[in-house]
């Protein structure tokens, strides 16, 4: 939803139709090109959505680590010196500890962070949806998710929504002004802004389908997402019946993006399969993101690029068959991304790596 508990259910799920990506013989990506002075901050469980404090010397992360006692994701504040010097480091938990998290942030200030937890609703991790007899993958959509401020102590400061039903996968405008997340408010999955406050909700989208994952560009100004658009009168049925369950099927997205009010709404890919995870490079002229479209059989994230006008696109990873969740450091220096490139071939193992960014 950005959704690493999706994705990595995912995992699970297709290692009997998928496995490791041997169905697809891959091309010779030299990651250097990009990436330089790498440093893996993560070792163990699953470890995604890093983003970078405003300062650039933090990320808050989700992590799942069974060995730590979670079952489900919590939020973490990784202080990246620590985590590059030290591999047995364990950051500090952020999140209540009940309940599952998603989709955390860092405040303006440094001093806060922001996320969606379920815990309101109780203090067990929610039920994954059950296994189904046609291996349709599925992602939940927990009504009781809402969006949280806490400080670096765990302690909640503010609660920013209250409406029924899911809100969750917000961030934070570079100009530290305006905070974008997905709400079923309306009936379905759209982009909604707020006021860093919480306050001057706006609806930003308005298409059947399910937008997520939203991200601004360097200049505050525009929002780049993630959408499904079901087409046919089949498609449709089938996303509206699932809605109604609490469940969607990412399994078709492509990259949009819009102005923060909503006009000049336009499609960057026409790929097919699953992209997203999207996020404006520096000079915003770019587009970097997550997809499978290459892969012959499904599970095969990389990261690519592409121009704001859907040209130029360009493949960026190689390493593992996971890759997503980029985000550049505000003073555009860095790129941390979540990959399984170091797992050797565990189903389970995504984590967080950091390294220098070249254009």
């Amino acid at each position: 939803m950005k959704k690493i508990a999706g994705f990595l259910s995912l995992v699970v799920w297709g290692h009997v139709a998928f496995s490791q990506p041997s169905d697809t013989a891959k091309a010779h990506i030299d990651e250097s090109r990009h990436f330089s002075n790498v440093h893996q901050l993560t070792w163990g469980g699953d470890n995604a959505e890093a983003y970078f404090s405003f300062d650039d010397k933090n990320l808050s992360c989700q992590i799942t680590n069974p060995k730590w006692g979670l079952s489900c994701d919590q939020i973490f504040n990784i202080d990246i010196a620590k985590a590059e010097k030290d591999t047995t480091y364990r950051p500090p938990l952020i999140s209540t500890g009940k309940g599952r998290t998603t989709c955390s942030f860092f405040m303006p200030d440094g001093k806060h962070i922001l996320y969606a937890s379920t815990h309101l609703g109780g203090d067990s991790c929610p039920p994954a949806p059950a296994p189904r007899s046609d291996h349709k993958y599925l992602w939940p959509i927990y009504a009781d998710f809402d969006i949280f401020v806490a400080d670096l102590n765990g302690k909640i400061v503010k609660q920013l929504t209250n409406s029924p039903g899911y809100d969750a996968e917000a961030t934070i405008s570079p100009d530290g002004k305006k905070i974008v997340f997905t709400s079923m408010r309306s009936g379905d999955l759209e982009l909604y802004t707020m006021n860093i406050d919480g306050s001057n909700v706006k609806q930003v989208t308005n298409e059947l389908g399910y937008d997520g994952g939203a991200f601004f560009s360097p200049d505050s100004k525009k929002l780049v997402f993630r959408a499904s658009r079901p087409k046919t009168p089949e498609d449709i049925k089938e996303y509206k019946d699932f809605l109604a369950q609490g469940l969607v099927a990412p399994v078709a997205m492509e990259i949009f993006t819009c102005n923060v009010d909503g006009s000049d709404m336009k499609q960057i890919t026409h790929l097919g399969k699953a992209n997203w995870a999207p996020f404006y490079t520096p000079d915003g002229k770019k587009i970097i993101f997550s997809s499978n479209h290459a892969s012959k059989r499904g599970y095969d994230f990389q990261l690519y690029t592409v121009n704001t006008d859907g040209t130029g696109l360009e493949q960026i990873t190689n390493g593992g068959n996971f890759n997503a969740f980029a985000m550049f450091s505000h003073d555009g220096k860095k790129i941390a991304w979540s990959s399984n490139r170091n797992n050797h071939g565990a189903i389970h193992g995504i984590d967080v790596f950091i390294a220098d960014w070249k254009k």
